[in-house]
């Protein structure tokens, strides 16, 4: 599995259950990596969706104790993975919310996080990846202009993570 989501220079990832920057290169990004592949969030993160709707050419999974309707729901963390061993590892994300990354960010062999380099007046956050000893930065790109923000795409290993 890995994790995928942008922060802020706080390792802020939201505000009032949405995006805090509209990133076109961000989403593009998103959009490209995720495509075809399988998408893993909690109910708050679907809801801020356009109309509460999964993402198309994916394969949505939500982690909720409450089925909803229209998404394939596990109510635990070992349906989750068992249902998550039908896939390859490197083709499961991570997308969401604040608690759902705080609970898998563990169990991911990456993560793949687009900084911005602003503050967002963020609500939710994330832990600071940086200041985690299991994270190790391995990649990060050069500085991009994104509709008026300076951001960089990363690339985390977790030390204590392999793929099996």
């Amino acid at each position: 599995m890995r994790a995928i989501f942008h922060a802020d220079k706080n390792w802020g990832i939201g505000k009032k259950n949405g995006l805090m920057f509209e990133l076109p290169k961000d989403m593009k990004f998103f959009r490209e990596t995720t495509s075809g592949k399988v998408v893993v969030m909690g109910l708050n993160t679907l809801r801020s969706f356009p109309g509460g709707k999964p993402l198309k050419n994916r394969t949505n999974i939500l982690l909720c104790p409450e089925d909803v309707e229209g998404v394939h729901t596990v109510h635990s963390l070992a349906e989750l993975f068992e249902e998550v061993k039908k896939y390859p590892g490197d083709d499961v994300f991570i997308i969401g919310g604040a608690s759902v990354y705080r609970t898998l960010l563990p169990y991911c062999t990456e993560a793949l996080v687009t900084k911005v380099d602003f503050d967002g007046d963020a609500d939710t956050f994330v832990p600071d990846l940086d200041a985690d000893p299991s994270f190790t930065l391995v990649q990060e790109s050069a500085p991009i202009e994104d509709n008026g923000y300076t951001i960089r795409f990363c690339t985390y290993r977790n030390e204590r993570v392999r793929e099996a």
